[in-house]
């Protein structure tokens, strides 16, 4: 084997090694402000108990998998301390419609819902009503594509 084919194949190597690795890693995307605050700064918790978007504020705050929330009381921030993954958003906070058509959106959070009991969140009415037209093949395609959207970086991906 000459040296230049050898230094060909060997980089060809890493670079396979380093894409499984990759393949294999938690990536984490997730759509946040630019001070690291998820949901426009909502209360993830009040989306279930009081069931509209209701303003955090900074005075309660709590960081889970890389984001900070902001909640509206001391009693929220409990709930979410004890519970933090009952109340996290799905697919990074983004439009799970978009998601489950293999790419990311902003969201409007006037425009969540609770599906089997995950936070799930919409860009506008007209990905709410693509979204209703068939709720569990819509979250089951989400849940399908988002470790690919994620490694993707939010970008459109190849979708069935």
């Amino acid at each position: 084997m000459h040296r230049r084919e050898f230094v060909s194949m060997a980089f060809g190597l890493a670079f396979l090694a380093a894409l499984a690795a990759f393949a294999g890693s938690d990536v984490r995307l997730l759509n946040l402000d630019k001070d690291g605050v998820i949901l426009d700064g909502y209360d993830p918790v009040a989306f279930f108990t009081d069931n509209k978007a209701v303003q955090g504020t900074g005075t309660y705050r709590s960081t889970y998998n890389g984001a900070i929330y902001q909640f509206a009381s001391a009693e929220h921030k409990a709930l979410f301390e004890k519970e933090p993954a009952k109340y996290e958003p799905q697919f990074g906070a983004f439009c799970a419609y978009a998601v489950s058509v293999g790419r990311t959106a902003p969201i409007d959070v006037h425009t969540f819902s609770i599906v089997n009991g995950r936070l799930v969140v919409q860009h506008n009415a007209r990905a709410v009503g693509l979204w209703n037209a068939d709720v569990q093949k819509n979250l089951a395609n989400a849940d399908k594509y988002w470790p690919a959207v994620a490694a993707n970086g939010g970008k459109q991906i190849k979708v069935d």
